[in-house]
């Protein structure tokens, strides 16, 4: 019967502490989008970009034609987001970094 030793489970947190160190830190960007005109765009806006791999967190707001979006940037990129939106069939360019 072999024996399975607990000693390399400290090892093994330390590397996976140390892999997240050399993550980047998320980035959040915010969004003009054309084309909203209903209480229903906003929901497609935020699904279009809720699945760009990278994406953590989106809000769509529509009073301002805005969608604001946080994402890895080791994942995604500004114009990966714009690509989605665009594709949904609402037009969208970078404006800020809130």
């Amino acid at each position: 019967m072999r024996r399975v030793t607990l000693v390399s489970l400290p090892l093994f947190g330390m590397l996976l502490a140390a892999g997240a160190a050399f993550a980047a830190p998320p980035h959040t960007v915010t969004l003009a989008v054309e084309n909203m005109t209903c209480g229903t765009c906003p929901i497609v806006v935020k699904k279009a970009l809720a699945r760009v791999p990278g994406v953590s967190s989106t809000s769509v707001d529509f009073d301002k034609k805005t969608a604001t979006v946080t994402f890895d940037p080791d994942k995604a990129t500004s114009e990966k987001l714009t690509q989605a939106t665009t594709a949904a069939g609402f037009p969208s360019k970078l404006i800020g970094k809130p």
